[in-house]
């Protein structure tokens, strides 16, 4: 399998749109274009990311999100019991569509299964498909609760909904599939509920409970890892997806402090910078991995998803990324 050789390459999950795809959008918003023309230029979107990705070098790739909003906006939409009521400032001029719970939550149609089996038609043959789905937390935490009133009772739920969908990308023939809570590592005091959601989410779908799975992975970015860890090893995933070059490698030394007991996808290139890192340097930034996991551990990923990025800055970043694993790879076999 892919997944057995030393440093495979891996996105998180977003990558630029073309800005003809934003056009589109627009206009089928303005009634200028059918929903079935949306839909073949979001096809269209995703075979061009599919191809980016395996020219990049990329061993298991994604669509990009070609189809989804924002990372909470996307599930909103879809899971009966949200509603928008208009954007809220973030930071600076940022604005984010913040939704809210008006209603006890329904259970939605399949939100990503056509997404998973479309780009697994596009991509070649050797190369994985990964499935990245916003995690119950986060959607409890970035979002208005008007109903429930209890924190618990509504992450337990939406924890619900997740696994729902996880098992159908499962039977479908997902992999690998991502969990993201970036809202974890900001909310240390809630670690524990964290773990226990994640408990529900992975429910019958773990790679030792279901034939298809082989990795559960969860993505955790910015933030204070420190604040969490090491409890955080008590979450029932195989692989954290974390953030290192961004945060200039600072948690390292408490990571080696304890048992790293799991594979870690390893952010070895920065989205924030729009210069492109020489293989050379993401090489070096590779190796910082070592000094708490083996190299059998180590998955090789930027730190977080590059859509903020121009197209060919993304691009030149994930080619040099896929490079320097691949000599790191001759080194180490």
């Amino acid at each position: 399998m892919i997944h057995d050789r030393l440093f495979p390459t891996t996105i998180i999950g977003s990558h630029p749109k073309p800005k003809w795809l934003n056009r589109v959008r627009n206009l089928n918003e303005e009634g200028d274009f059918s929903d079935e023309r949306l839909e073949e230029a979001m096809d269209d979107a995703a075979r061009v990311v599919v191809d980016e990705h395996e020219r990049a070098g990329i061993d298991i790739l994604g669509d990009g999100e070609m189809r989804r909003e924002e990372m909470v906006e996307y599930f909103a939409h879809r899971i009966p019991g949200y509603e928008f009521n208009g954007p809220v400032r973030v930071w600076g001029n940022n604005y984010f569509e913040k939704p809210s719970v008006v209603e006890e939550l329904g259970d939605p149609e399949p939100m990503l299964v056509d997404e998973f089996e479309f780009t697994r038609r596009a991509a070649s043959e050797g190369h994985g498909v990964k499935v990245p789905i916003t995690g119950p937390y986060t959607l409890y935490d970035w979002s208005f609760d008007e109903v429930y009133g209890d924190k618990r009772e509504l992450v337990m739920r939406l924890a619900d909904i997740v696994n729902d969908e996880i098992r159908r990308l499962a039977d479908a023939g997902a992999r690998y599939i991502q969990i993201d809570e970036p809202a974890l590592s900001t909310r240390p005091e809630d670690i524990d509920l964290v773990v226990d959601a994640t408990e529900r989410v992975v429910d019958g779908v773990t790679k030792e409970e279901h034939e298809n799975v082989e990795r559960q992975i969860m993505h955790v970015c910015y933030g204070d890892y420190g604040a969490i860890y090491p409890r955080m090893l008590d979450i029932p995933v195989d692989q954290f997806s974390l953030e290192f070059v961004n945060q200039d490698f600072a948690h390292i030394e408490e990571f080696a402090e304890h048992d790293f007991d799991k594979e870690i996808g390893f952010g070895c290139v920065d989205i924030h910078d729009r210069e492109v890192e020489p293989v050379d340097e993401i090489k070096e930034n590779i190796e910082r991995a070592f000094e708490f996991v083996d190299p059998e551990q180590v998955w090789v990923n930027p730190d977080c998803g590059v859509k903020l990025l121009p197209r060919d800055v993304a691009f030149g970043k994930l080619e040099n990324m896929s490079q320097a694993a691949r000599e790191l790879r001759e080194e180490y076999e």
